[in-house]
């Protein structure tokens, strides 16, 4: 390989922001931050979200789209059952 044309090649720790998970994984990423983890220091990049904490891989997505129906069922019902009553 040529020197000057390839990144550096090295292991970052990604720490996930809202949860504190880290973990370490080869990156090319420039960081400005360092973190010491097991004894060795590490460049530091810092995740928004991760699969730790999005709402797709926690479950917690699939529980508002449940609410979501719940609700507009609710909506529905109450509608039907309001114009019947009216009527009767």
């Amino acid at each position: 390989m040529k020197q000057s044309t390839h990144p550096e090649y090295r292991e970052v720790v990604f720490m996930d922001v809202q949860t504190g998970d880290k973990f370490v994984i080869g990156s090319t990423i420039t960081t400005r931050e360092t973190i010491d983890l097991d004894g060795k220091t590490y460049p530091l990049f810092k995740c928004d979200v991760t699969s730790k904490s999005h709402p797709f891989y926690t479950g917690a997505q699939t529980r508002i789209v449940e609410t979501g129906r719940v609700e507009k069922f609710r909506a529905r019902f109450a509608r039907t059952t309001g114009a019947a009553k009216t009527a009767g």
